[in-house]
């Protein structure tokens, strides 16, 4: 029998839901007020009245080209993010449905490796991307944020697919379907959900990688990242203009979220229920 709740108790739980909100989306909200005002008004202090003037927004187009870099950030997100797919289903399928006994420790060990930090493996790296002539390229960039990516992608994946009966696709063998037949016809169907959530987490990821981005990039790979950062020059931090740079990066992410929140939920709550 479910515990009785009460108004009170309700409204108190309301209450701290809000404030806990409020507390996480005020730096967005305080950089889209900041991007609204002029540069004196900015640099002024804390102000929470914009003059609602798109002054910063003209002076930021003026200087950069908005759609190359914003280009570039779709690539390269959608770009590795289809790529983690494609490697972690089968990956993930073999971890969930033919086991061994080192599975947990290779799943423990994929899991480590996004422990490490960046900046340990930044030589190596960059030393491999300028050598193979990879330096500033959308494709150099893209496997790298697949590799990145990769391991939650697998254990997400994972997850998912230990929910799915594996007499479904004993059935399917059965009836005379292959391995790839298996895959694609039976379980990546059934778990549309998860993968769903997963390739919107990783274009997630993807789309606000900054450390790699703005260190293997110049100019043609130069993502949204980049963008942001070349806002920040030897004579100071133009707050006004770096804030309204900062809301045109955020903003397709932004949206995508919002429209795309029942799925990401629904996709992350997969199989938490049983």
């Amino acid at each position: 029998m479910a515990r009785a709740v009460t108004t009170r108790t309700k409204l108190g739980f309301t209450a701290a839901a809000w404030i806990v909100a409020l507390l996480i989306f005020f730096p967005i909200l305080y950089t889209i007020i900041t991007s609204l005002k002029t540069e004196p008004e900015a640099i002024a202090g804390l102000d929470l009245i914009p003059s609602f003037t798109l002054e910063s927004y003209r002076e930021v187009q003026n200087q950069q080209n908005y759609i190359r870099p914003f280009m570039n950030s779709v690539i390269l997100a959608v770009g590795s993010t289809i790529l983690a797919l494609i490697v972690a289903i089968p990956c993930a399928w073999a971890m969930a449905f033919s086991p061994t006994k080192r599975t947990k420790d290779v799943l423990m060990w994929m899991l480590s490796t996004k422990m490490m930090p960046a900046a340990a493996v930044l030589v190596p790296i960059y030393l491999i991307f300028l050598r193979t002539g990879l330096m500033d390229t959308r494709f150099g960039l893209t496997v790298l944020l697949m590799l990145i990516n990769l391991p939650i992608v697998v254990w997400m994946l994972y997850t998912y697919f230990r929910e799915i009966p594996g007499e479904i696709l004993e059935a399917a063998r059965m009836d005379g379907a292959g391995l790839w037949e298996e895959i694609w016809h039976i379980l990546t169907p059934m778990a549309v959900p998860g993968i769903a959530s997963t390739l919107l987490l990783n274009i997630i990821l993807a789309w606000n990688e900054a450390f790699w981005t703005i260190r293997l990039t110049t100019t043609t790979a130069a993502p949204l990242t980049a963008f942001i950062a070349s806002f920040s020059s030897p004579q100071g931090l133009f707050w006004a203009k770096l804030s309204a740079a900062s809301v045109m990066a955020i903003a397709p992410i932004l949206i995508m979220g919002w429209f795309s929140q029942k799925q990401l939920v629904r996709g992350l709550t997969f199989g938490a229920v049983k």
